[in-house]
């Protein structure tokens, strides 16, 4: 069965803020979709974001173009090949970040979380650093894919706090995984098989923080499209004093059609993208 990804997405700097130090990003040719968190003063959370998302990108349009497997190829690796070439694309975004935060003054101790999908026939293959996160919305329910990389969520799981005592804890902003803060990252990385009607969302914290995972889901369900979800989800922040920037990334994994798979294969000299998109 062939699958296709529909995409919408869309960043807000919110209600207090005056700058937005998310970014997102995605190329459908290659599977791959991006969200950044960036922190750092005097805009620095901007640049890291901004160079976690695009690192990301040109790892998989790099090893596209070449006609290269983007795999990380390391006897013993614990992730499947996608797994491989995901974590192999974090890294470096990793070191990009720190490189760069080295040589400007401004941005020394600039950072980022990252959310990442990569998305290949039906296979979906997930990684995070930091507490943005990716939820998985199947059959009417919601599930979050990903563990927040935070003191008050390590200490959730370890049985010290309730999560409403977390939500309400003066440390939330305290993160334990970031882009740019060492020389080498630790990504969460997961696989999963995609099914036609899956939507994925990828978002930072912004909008995590003021809707509640059953509003999310209400909001995917009932929208006519992901664009209008994407708005309702981050006017619905907003309505309650979103004092963080909001980033909403939906897709949605849908089969498609046996004659575009034939029209793909003309039009590629019959070969087909990576991706299989």
């Amino acid at each position: 069965m062939a699958l296709a990804v529909e995409v919408a997405g869309k960043t807000d700097v919110g209600n207090v803020r005056t700058n937005n130090e998310d970014n997102f990003g995605y190329d459908a040719r290659y599977g791959i979709f991006v969200v950044c968190d960036g922190m750092g003063g005097q805009a620095a959370g901007e640049v890291a974001s901004k160079i976690g998302v695009e690192t990301v990108l040109n790892y998989f349009r790099t090893a596209g173009r070449s006609g290269n497997s983007p795999q990380a190829a390391k006897p013993g690796n614990k992730f499947s090949p996608l797994g491989q070439a995901l974590s192999s694309a974090i890294s470096q975004a990793n070191l990009a970040i720190l490189e760069s935060g080295k040589k400007n003054e401004s941005s020394a101790g600039m950072g980022s979380t990252l959310v990442a999908a990569l998305v290949r026939e039906n296979m979906v293959c997930i990684g995070n650093v930091g507490d943005s996160r990716i939820y998985l919305v199947r059959n009417g329910t919601i599930h979050q894919l990903t563990d927040d990389h935070s003191l008050v969520m390590e200490q959730v799981r370890r049985g010290y706090l309730t999560l409403e005592q977390a939500e309400k804890s003066d440390l939330r902003n305290v993160i334990l995984r970031a882009l740019g803060s060492e020389e080498g990252v630790n990504a969460d990385i997961d696989d999963l098989i995609g099914l036609p009607g899956d939507v994925l969302l990828l978002t930072s914290d912004g909008l995590t923080r003021n809707v509640r995972d059953e509003e999310i889901l209400q909001t995917v369900l009932s929208s006519r499209s992901l664009e209008q979800a994407c708005d309702t989800l981050i006017q619905t922040a907003k309505d309650r004093t979103a004092d963080d920037n909001i980033t909403c990334l939906l897709l949605r994994i849908v089969e498609r059609p046996w004659y575009k798979s034939i029209v793909r294969k003309l039009f590629s000299g019959g070969r087909e993208w990576q991706n299989s998109f």
